[in-house]
């Protein structure tokens, strides 16, 4: 590699100077890059990507309602909750299934009828039989039925001593509009789960009337229970839990790691041989007590286990779910993430040391460019727009699709208010029909923020290591002059010749990352499928092929953040950066290496502290009240405390992205430097030189105690 790394703003020795080389550039030893724009393409493709991110979330934001992820249709089509509906459903949130038998047919094998075409309404919540008689649940009051809505709500839905002898007769028949309340039922996340326990007392009573027979098998209750239970209205549930905790997401997840990330740089500066003790004797603490939360959650241990009936519930009755089951395999992982912590702080306990020193430096050149702590708000605000749009977005293109009467072939009868007739034409329920794309446009919005992020990560980390460099290549005769202008400067640079290198820089580790996990979404489909017959060499070679995208994805994450370093100090495109930074990391590999293995497994600790304390305070901010009843129930706080998690860990890398890009930065300067110069770094600072000039003290660092 020839050429300073370095040299911006800067001036230093040249060799060639030094070497009598002529021309007045060497002369005075002055070294100035010619920059130009690089990669200009990538940046035109990250602009269009957001252009049609846009027009994606437009889509989404036009189709969508964000009501369809938590409440269910009648069988008019409208969603419970809905003021907009017919009539007016504001206050009536929870899907009952008025024929029993409809629910029990739907569960058979090669029944004509689905659940969703089986007659259901809107209540305040679900019925209970009564303890001495029958009660009905009528259809919404219209045509001959002179009640208004509140009226019907406050006669519990129970108009029957109104009905015409023919109305009465059809109901007999489990036609309507008036149904039996046979079952008692439980609200599940706002729809009526059936009980198969009939009311004695009730069903005694309808057959006196002459009531038509009504199947009291198991199945009733499992119908319900598994269209509730299905992965699509999980996920749907998940993710209208992003919208109910969205006072948790800002506070959890972007001003709590802030706070936490600036007090941390500012230890780092003025507390420096304590925070690598601090950081590892936290680190567990979180994961111990993150733990225990989950065990909580789970059910066991303590009195407060996720519960997913919504209101008073019959304590004899025991009903569970998918989400239970979600928290459970969390609670095992978080076990399994404790042992490995802890078993990871006793190894790294002796060699503490080494991090000591690296932070030193990293707090040396804080100290020098103070305005560094303060620069990753810039990128912090950024994402937090992007963020807000983003997961605005997501709520509506979940929800996004048409309501759509059912195509079904049923024979359902029901009587007609408006018609004052049974109709056997138009009974069919609605559903919401997505769109063929729908799948592609979710996959294109989540690919969307985590480029994003990623770019975003990149321009701070290099506008970091223009600064660095800056000060590194200016020590020996421009240290007076470092100030607030080094951190625009490289600003200006980035935004003026290097935001397309950036952009193709972030896109390859998108990229990568993604194939990655969808490879590992695949290979855990196929042991799904067959894992019986998997053979011992297909499991190696499964193995073996997760294991090199592993080191393929850390690889190419080490080489970019690197590039950028190149990329800031010299101007040159990806490509030709990545090259350099390789060439320089593979000839100076054990001072480099000695310095990421410790020193960033400290700072990565340092990352987990921050985002386990944003999982420690969204678990205390969804024990509310307000999360756990009426509208803003929670289904599990599971998706919440993941979010909360990721955004705390982007936030933390923003800030620690700092110290992280400084160190290496600095190494890559000195390596370059020593090149240079024989061997014999001219510009690194003193405390530098004592880590990694000695060759006495690089053995000791290296080989360890």
């Amino acid at each position: 590699m020839r050429g300073p790394l370095g040299a911006i703003i800067g001036r230093h020795f040249s060799a060639a100077a030094g070497a009598g080389g002529g021309g007045d550039d060497a002369a005075t030893g002055v070294i100035r890059h010619d920059r130009k724009c690089r990669d200009l393409p990538f940046l035109a493709l990250f602009a269009a990507f957001w252009v049609a991110m846009i027009v994606n979330s437009s889509f989404g934001f036009n189709q969508g309602n964000p009501l369809r992820l938590t409440f269910g249709l009648d069988y008019k089509g409208n969603i419970c909750g809905s003021k907009h509906a017919d009539p007016d459903l504001s206050e009536l949130d929870v899907r009952y299934w008025m024929n029993p038998n409809q629910v029990y047919q739907s569960g058979l094998k090669d029944s004509k009828i689905d659940l969703a075409d089986a007659k259901s309404i809107c209540l305040m919540e679900c019925p209970y039989p009564a303890e001495d008689g029958l009660n009905f649940v009528c259809d919404y009051p219209e045509g001959d039925i002179r009640l208004s809505v509140d009226d019907w709500i406050d006669r519990d839905y129970d108009y029957f001593e109104y009905l015409t002898p023919e109305m009465r007769n059809t109901s007999l028949q489990l036609q309507g509009p008036c149904y039996p309340i046979i079952f008692p039922s439980i609200n599940v996340y706002w729809s009526c789960q059936f009980i198969a326990r009939p009311s004695n007392v009730s069903l005694k009573h309808w057959q006196r009337m002459g009531g038509a027979s009504i199947d009291e098998n198991m199945l009733i209750d499992k119908t319900i229970h598994n269209t509730i239970n299905y992965k699509s209205s999980v996920v749907k549930r998940y993710v209208a839990d992003i919208g109910k905790s969205w006072p948790v997401l800002i506070v959890c997840g972007g001003l709590l790691p802030l706070f936490l990330s600036l007090i941390w740089l500012a230890m780092i500066r003025y507390f420096v041989a304590g925070m690598p003790w601090i950081t590892v004797i936290l680190f567990n603490a979180l994961v111990i007590s993150v733990t225990m939360f989950f065990y909580i959650k789970a059910g066991w241990i303590g009195n407060d286990p996720l519960t997913v009936v919504i209101g008073p519930s019959d304590p004899y009755v025991s009903i569970g779910g998918r989400e239970i089951n979600h928290l459970h395999v969390a609670a095992v992982l978080m076990t399994i993430v404790m042992i490995i912590a802890l078993l990871i702080s006793i190894a790294i306990v002796r060699r503490i040391l080494k991090a000591t020193s690296v932070l030193k430096v990293a707090a040396k050149v804080i100290g020098e460019v103070q305005e560094l702590i303060i620069f990753p708000v810039v990128p912090y605000f950024t994402l937090a727009i992007i963020y807000m749009f983003w997961f605005a977005a997501t709520l509506y293109l979940f929800s996004s699709g048409q309501v759509l009467q059912n195509d079904c072939k049923a024979n359902c009868c029901t009587f007609d208010l408006k018609q004052g007739k049974v109709n056997c034409d138009n009974c069919c329920g609605y559903s919401v029909h997505y769109t063929p794309h729908i799948g592609i446009a979710i996959f294109f919005h989540l690919f969307g923020c985590y480029w994003a992020t990623q770019f975003f990560i990149a321009c701070s980390s290099t506008v970091i290591a223009g600064s660095v460099a800056s000060y590194y290549w200016a020590r020996g005769e421009m240290s007076h002059d470092i100030t607030f202008h080094t951190v625009v400067s490289s600003l200006k640079r980035l935004l003026r010749y290097s935001l397309g290198s950036v952009a193709l820089g972030s896109l390859i580790v998108s990229i990568v990352e993604w194939v990655q996990s969808i490879l590992k979404s695949l290979r855990r489909r196929l042991k799904t499928v067959d894992s019986a017959g998997e053979s011992s060499f297909q499991k190696t070679v499964s193995s073996s092929s997760n294991c090199c995208l592993g080191c393929i994805d850390w690889t190419i994450k080490s080489v970019n953040r690197n590039a950028y370093i190149v990329i800031a100090t010299t101007g040159k495109g990806f490509c030709k950066a990545s090259e350099l930074a390789t060439g320089l990391i593979m000839n100076n590999i054990l001072r480099i290496g000695q310095v990421n293995v410790i020193g960033d497994v400290i700072l990565f600790l340092g990352k987990l502290c921050v985002s386990l304390f944003s999982v420690l305070f969204a678990f205390l901010m969804l024990d509310n009240h307000k999360y756990r009843s009426a509208h803003n129930k929670i289904s599990s706080p599971l998706f919440p405390v993941l979010l909360c998690w990721a955004l705390g860990y982007v936030v933390a890398q923003l800030f620690f992205g700092v110290v992280e890009v400084s160190v290496e930065t600095i190494i890559m300067s000195f390596c370059q430097d020593a090149e240079e110069h024989d061997g014999e770094a001219q510009y690194a600072p003193p405390l530098l030189m004592e880590t990694l000039g000695d060759t006495s003290q690089l053995q000791r660092l290296t080989q360890g105690p």
